[in-house]
């Protein structure tokens, strides 16, 4: 029996990773199983505790939450510490385990079986989740994301979708790390929320230009973009540049991707990330 199954929804297991401490939590998707909620696996890294604070919901890429060992990826665990030490709460959320897949990337456009509309629809309740928990501000949520992710952010904040357009409660920022931009481009992208945009200028994956694109025809809220040059699709992993074969939906298909950190780059987003939402959630320099 999992760890899901052996106590209440809400507060079911407190691990620690490094300083933060973790809490691993079941959150309602509107998108349905059947006749029952879809419940998703999260974890939840509590803001300090005093007045209510901020708190952000933490969107994975195509290769889910998880790294080698099993527990959260090096990313997932060090953003939730980060951002704790600016007084922020942080929910990374699992899109993929309740629908019984591990991974997205090696599968193709128009085959995968969890798409943006299932993402869209986690975010969306992740986002009333956090509105309800102890200490946590409900006007100062937020979204951010990392690759299909960050996607994902585009599509949680674009009020060019139905379901977005009619949402109860929709963040008041958002942050998307080389999202893939095409989509909503095409479609029209009408800010729900201020948006940031951090991406490498030589991402083969997600290239640079759709998302810049994106930004100079954006409507509704401000859109901003920072691109950094000679910077790759993940950036901001301490993990070396390497070329992956097993992708089929890079920029140039059959040719693979590449994949990596530029300590430069990862460095300069952090900074510029941290002043954003320092800048609109009014938190206290460091």
């Amino acid at each position: 029996m999992s760890l899901l199954r052996l106590a209440p929804a809400l507060a079911l297991v407190v691990l620690m990773t490094g300083a933060a401490a973790q809490q691993v939590v079941e959150v309602p998707s509107p998108d349905r199983s059947g006749s029952q909620a879809l419940m998703l696996r999260g974890f939840w890294f509590a803001p300090p505790a005093g007045a209510p604070a901020p708190a952000l919901v933490l969107l994975h890429g195509c290769g889910g939450p998880y790294g080698a060992g099993g527990g959260l990826s090096e990313r997932l665990r060090g953003m939730p510490a980060r951002l704790q030490a600016m007084g922020v709460g942080a929910l990374v959320l699992d899109s993929l385990s309740a629908r019984g897949e591990r991974e997205l990337c090696t599968q193709r456009m128009g085959t995968r079986a969890v798409t943006q509309l299932h993402r869209r629809r986690d975010a969306l309740g992740a986002l009333q989740w956090l509105a309800q928990q102890p200490g946590v501000d409900a006007a100062r949520l937020g979204l951010i994301g990392w690759s299909h992710g960050g996607s994902t952010v585009l599509a949680s904040t674009n009020r060019r979708h139905a379901e977005v357009a009619g949402a109860v409660l929709l963040p008041s920022l958002a942050v998307a790390y080389y999202p893939g931009c095409a989509a909503d481009l095409a479609r029209g992208y009408e800010a729900a929320a201020p948006l940031l945009m951090l991406v490498g200028e030589a991402d083969d994956w997600t290239p640079a230009a759709p998302c810049k694109a994106l930004a100079a025809a954006a409507t509704g809220a401000p859109v901003q973009i920072e691109a950094y040059a000679g910077a790759h699709h993940g950036f901001d992993s301490l993990v070396p540049l390497r070329l992956r074969t097993d992708v089929p939906n890079g920029a140039q298909p059959g040719r693979g991707v590449h994949v990596g950190g530029d300590p430069a780059a990862r460095e300069a987003s952090l900074a510029r990330l941290d002043a954003f939402l320092r800048e609109r959630w009014g938190l206290a320099a460091p």
